[in-house]
Formats: C-alpha cells, structure tokens, sequence
C-alpha cells in the first residue's frame, strides 16, 4: 500500500475514532440526563408516598384522639351526674338538719 494512502486511512480511522467518541460522549450525557429524570421522578414519587402516609397517620391520629376525647367527655359528664346527685342528697340532709335546729331554736325561746 503506497504511503499517501496509508496517510489517509489513519486520518479515516481517527476521524472514525473521533466520531465514535463524540457518540459515546453523546451517549454518556444522554443517559446522565435520563438517570437523573428518573432519579428526579423516584424522589417525587417518595416524597407523595411520604406525604400521603403522613396524611393518613394524621387522620388516624385524630380519630383516636376524639374518640379518646369523647370517651373522657363521657366519663366526666357521668361523674357530674354522680357529683350532681350526691349534692342533693347533700342539700336534702342540709335543709332536713337547717329545719331540725330551727325548730329546736325556735322550741328553745318559747
């Protein structure tokens, strides 16, 4: 094979090789910028689960807190009553022992 002709399928084989490497640096960004695409849709997708277990958690969180509070609520209005009752009978024995010492007062300057 003469000289010029060697010259000139070197030249082809590193314009060859140039446009391989250009291809594959092409490559490479392209699929940098698909991973990180998909790496931004990963974290967006995690983030919304998270959200949403969040979200549920509150809601169940506060459910039992008013079932919580309604259970309180209704232990405290029965011990009012219980309170409640217990004082009249309180106000029945103080009017009923009021009476009886009036009467005696009363006995007592006649």
């Amino acid at each position: 094979m003469p000289r010029p002709e060697v010259l000139e399928r070197i030249k082809e084989a590193e314009h060859e090789a140039d446009e391989i490497v250009e291809e594959a640096k092409a490559d490479r960004e392209e699929t940098i910028a698909e991973a990180r695409k998909r790496a931004d849709e990963i974290r967006d997708e995690a983030e919304r689960e998270a959200d949403e277990l969040e979200e549920s958690r509150l809601a169940e969180a506060r459910s039992e807190i008013e079932a919580r509070r309604e259970e309180i609520l209704a232990e405290g209005e029965l011990a009012r009553e219980e309170l409640a009752a217990e004082a009249q009978d309180n106000v029945d024995e103080a009017v009923e022992f009021a009476l009886e010492r009036f009467e005696e007062a009363v006995y007592a300057q006649t």
